[in-house]
């Protein structure tokens, strides 16, 4: 069985024009602990709180790593919506419990979309519901994985850097197995929240993209190596960028929407 998420078709087609892409490094052994209390207790929270809980994953590469992804109708919607969350009996009740198993929560990009038309579309999303979460098959959920990857740009190169992987990149990486799913440029605006701090001085481009499997994943990457629009894009986008990007690999947990 499986729910609508309300806040999602509230907000429709390319939902939340903010969103915030957070790293938490755990305590190690903690992340399904943590996983465990985020997928049972704390969605609904949020949602009712007007925030749509986009995605939330495990890292294939680093395993005290929490990843996740939440949107808000806009900057002041989300000093709304994280004032009541926090001030609210939810997060009251569970705070404690989460911040255990945490050693840093504060590697968080605030970004809004790339383009028109460039966030997640969330219109047909649903999330398994309550009654129907298993603790016990989180490790035998979806073989579906999720590839964020984090450009780091100079600055004013976001303009140059987006128009490109939407013209040249996003046909590429389609056809050789990818399903682009969104892209996002830094939000430079202020904190408006700031209870809660957000990385400062960043200028990224941020892709995420989903793929059948790990396997199909590494198939795609050959593909890349080997595809010459693909080096033709590379050379071209070189100039935008600061320094190397990083890749992450993301298993979706039971209750995340994206991997669904």
């Amino acid at each position: 069985m499986s729910l609508p998420l309300n806040a999602a078709l509230k907000s429709g087609l390319n939902a939340s024009p903010v969103v915030e892409f957070r790293q938490y490094t755990l305590k190690p052994g903690r992340r399904d602990t943590l996983i465990d209390i985020f997928d049972g207790h704390l969605i609904e929270g949020q949602e009712a709180a007007d925030m749509t809980i986009i995605g939330q994953f495990r890292d294939l590469d680093r395993p005290d790593m929490f990843v996740w992804l939440r949107g808000f109708d806009g900057m002041d919607a989300r000093k709304n919506a994280l004032t009541a969350f926090y001030e609210g009996p939810v997060w009251a009740a569970w705070r404690d419990a989460a911040n255990a198993t945490m050693i840093s929560s504060d590697d968080v990009l605030l970004l809004k979309p790339a383009w028109p038309g460039a966030g997640f579309d969330l219109s047909g999303a649903q999330r398994a519901a309550l009654p129907a979460y298993e603790k016990t098959s989180r490790d035998n959920r979806l073989s579906d994985i999720i590839v964020i990857k984090v450009h780091h740009l100079q600055l004013g190169a976001e303009a140059d850097f987006a128009s490109r992987f939407e013209t040249d990149a996003i046909p590429v990486l389609a056809a050789l197995g990818a399903r682009p799913l969104a892209a996002f440029v830094t939000e430079h605006a202020e904190n408006s929240f700031p209870r809660l701090p957000v990385r400062s001085g960043e200028n990224v481009f941020i892709s995420v993209a989903a793929f059948d499997s790990a396997d199909a994943h590494a198939r795609h990457q050959a593909a890349l190596s080997g595809s010459p629009e693909w080096q033709a894009f590379e050379r071209e986008a070189q100039s935008c960028l600061a320094r190397s990007t990083e890749t992450l690999r993301l298993s979706p947990t039971s209750r995340s929407l994206l991997g669904r």
